[in-house]
């Protein structure tokens, strides 16, 4: 949104003493040299992981592989991964709209199209996020930022996302036994129950916060619980809500079962829903770019359960990533064209 003018006339700017000025920059140089560090710390992390996967499996065939993959599946790939932003974008409108932040379809869309491409070659994976509560922030009526609206309205639409997709998670888990040729390993419930504890512990620590925290912390986050109600059930609005958040999720597995037919692997639907989201959820571990390297690993490791060539469920994971890369990439250009607008 463009900022209002203010009616105050501009400040002198404050006069800086050499020995103050030099700290603060001594400060910002730490600060950008620190995230320079933990970029390329990351960046590693990504190019070993390829690396070790490649050599844990037969890379020379799952490039072969890639190779061999046909251009059909990819492309309603491309084509659902573009119905993904939208209706992430439409979500978020919904949600923005319940805490009184204005949001139009257009730019809604744009904007998730952005966060989108962001998260996956910024570190981290919520960076584009982030910047999306920064570049729509809302203004008060003196002109001063309004930061809480849109970070929550950011927030709680990304949290509504992430309890979904766990549930189908753990649905696809329940499912295992009847669609894999295989016994799921030991510790994979736990791995789905870890993130729920964490959600609960949040949630936990948010209402504790909430009461005997700070005054600060008690009077950001006051009024959050009737924001959640409004957000999530007030009206009925849980309905569009649950059913826009299944389908986001539904698209992400089509469109990891849609990479498996490119390479001609034909599974089940019940061995996608219950193998797809537990491969994408490692890609929540922070420690690549776009979750590159992890979800490799975790393909390879447990599409051979529904039995595929570990070789080519690491070229399953591959094609995955570069087709919600390639989905993404409108949102290069619209970030291009706000900066120059």
């Amino acid at each position: 949104m463009a900022d209002h003018p203010t009616t105050h006339p501009p400040r002198e700017p404050a006069p800086v003493h050499e020995e103050g000025g030099s700290a603060l920059g001594g400060r910002v140089g730490g600060l950008l040299r620190d995230r320079r560090v933990r970029v390329g710390l990351r960046a590693l992390a990504l190019v070993a992981l390829m690396v070790l996967v490649f050599r844990l499996v037969d890379g020379r065939e799952t490039l072969a592989a890639l190779g061999r993959a046909t251009p059909g599946p990819l492309v309603l790939g491309l084509v659902l991964v573009q119905a993904q932003i939208v209706l992430s974008g439409v979500r978020w409108r919904i949600t923005a709209g319940r805490l009184g932040v204005p949001l139009t379809m257009g730019t809604a869309v744009r904007e998730y199209y952005v966060a989108s491409f962001l998260n996956q070659v910024l570190p981290g994976g919520v960076a584009g996020d982030a910047i999306r509560a920064v570049r729509n922030r809302d203004r008060a009526a003196d002109g001063s930022p309004r930061w809480r609206p849109v970070v929550r309205s950011v927030v709680l639409e990304r949290a509504a996302g992430q309890v979904v997709f766990f549930a189908v998670a753990a649905t696809g888990l329940a499912l295992a036994p009847f669609a894999l040729s295989r016994a799921t390993p030991d510790g994979i419930g736990l791995l789905i129950a870890i993130p729920f504890a964490v959600a609960a512990a949040i949630a936990l620590a948010i209402v504790a916060a909430s009461r005997i925290g700070p005054r600060g912390i008690r009077e950001a986050l006051a009024d959050l619980g009737p924001d959640i109600a409004r957000v999530f059930w007030a009206r009925g609005i849980w309905l569009p809500q649950l059913l826009l958040s299944l389908s986001i999720v539904a698209s992400y597995v089509c469109v990891f079962a849609l990479a498996g037919a490119a390479l001609g692997i034909a599974l089940p639907a019940l061995a996608w829903i219950a193998l797809a989201p537990l491969v994408l959820a490692a890609m929540l571990i922070p420690v690549s770019i776009g979750g590159w390297g992890v979800r490799e690993g975790a393909a390879a490791a447990l599409l051979p359960l529904a039995g595929v060539n570990a070789s080519h469920a690491l070229a399953v994971a591959i094609l995955y990533g570069l087709t919600s890369l390639a989905g993404s990439l409108p949102g290069l250009a619209l970030l291009g064209l706000r900066r120059r607008r």
